[in-house]
């Protein structure tokens, strides 16, 4: 280890013994406790996530009194925003993970509310860089990473208007389809931000990289399972559905299907599950054949005109009236009126 990087080390715990004696000192005795519990969790030390008894401390915070949840997420906030360590940022996110999936809802509430409706719970880092070596240079760029997924966690939950849960729960869905593809907008967002995950891959040797993936990993499982019930949905629809939202349907589709790759790599096979990808090839081909079905539909008529052939487009434009085409002249689109039976083309 190199000279610098064990002074470093040394002041890291010089400071983290330091903030943990200025926490306790504190006369209000809740908040300082709640305080030290979180320093507790977010250690400078490259070891390990926090571990279990670290964040049960933390989420009991969330069953005190109305004050407690507020400021943990406030001592949580604060601890990753002032800090240049890729290792407290890491924890600090991963502790707040931990709310977000297995917290009580007075923590979640709390870390939901955003600055649009008066808090100041936003990550913001996205410029987040600690160069102290390289391996710290490397992790930063997972901070960066696990910070937009978990913001897009947060995302999901406020589409669907539940937080994600461990357990499948079968839904019943909005007879509105637009509202249903903006679920599925939602969660293929989440997927696609899980699968920009950085190239150092080899990091999740580190125990703490590795808690991180698991955790993300449980949430893509989650996200999968909602997927799936949203794209059976559709699938059952997928007759009623305009040409829009075919195209829409069928869109999110592609995007997940280009995940697929990136995310085996990530979670090294695991919840690859098969029959997933299955179901979302299956309903994305079978809405691009109904989609060409229904634009198939549309005529092409030829009319002659005085100089040259025009060709229109639509024949069925709900736009125009019995009898009316649409063409192209020499100074644009036109409107004109055919007396003649138009045979449709092919």
């Amino acid at each position: 280890m190199s000279l610098r990087k064990t002074l470093t080390n040394l002041l890291h715990t010089f400071n983290d013994k330091t903030a943990l004696i200025a926490a306790s000192l504190s006369l209000k005795r809740g908040v300082s406790s709640v305080r030290v519990r979180v320093l507790r969790a977010t250690t400078h030390r490259l070891t390990a996530p926090p571990s279990e008894s670290q964040i049960a401390a933390v989420l009991s915070a969330g069953r005190g009194s109305y004050l407690l949840p507020r400021t943990c997420i406030e001592a949580i906030m604060d601890r990753l925003h002032r800090t240049q360590s890729a290792t407290v940022a890491l924890k600090c996110l991963f502790t707040l993970h931990n709310i977000v999936s297995e917290g009580p809802l007075t923590l979640k509430d709390n870390l939901s509310h955003y600055p649009s409706h008066g808090g100041n719970n936003a990550l913001n880092l996205a410029t987040f860089r600690d160069d102290t070596d390289v391996q710290s240079l490397e992790l930063s760029s997972w901070v960066r990473w696990y910070a937009n997924v978990l913001e897009h966690v947060l995302t999901v939950s406020r589409v669907l208007g539940y937080y994600l849960i461990n357990k499948g729960i079968e839904r019943e869905f909005s007879g509105v389809s637009s509202e249903l593809l903006c679920e599925i907008r939602g969660l293929v967002d989440f997927v696609e931000q899980v699968s920009h995950a950085p190239e150092s891959l080899h990091l999740q040797r580190i125990d703490l990289v590795y808690g991180v993936v698991r955790l993300v990993c449980d949430d893509y499982g989650r996200v999968q399972r909602e997927i799936s019930q949203r794209v059976e949905e559709s699938e059952r629809r997928v007759g009623d559905l305009g040409v829009d939202e075919l195209r829409e349907l069928v869109r999110c589709l592609k995007r997940l299907e280009e995940c697929k790759e990136r995310l085996v790599v990530l979670f090294v096979n695991r919840k690859k599950n098969d029959s997933f990808w299955d179901l979302i090839g299956r309903v994305k081909n079978k809405g691009v054949v109904v989609m060409e079905d229904t634009e198939g539909k549309w005529l092409t008529v030829v009319v002659k005109g005085r100089n040259d052939l025009t060709e229109s487009t639509r024949f069925t434009n709900p736009f125009l009236e019995p009898g009316e085409i649409l063409y192209s002249g020499p100074t644009g689109w036109r409107v004109a009126t055919c007396q003649l039976t138009v045979p449709a083309l092919g």
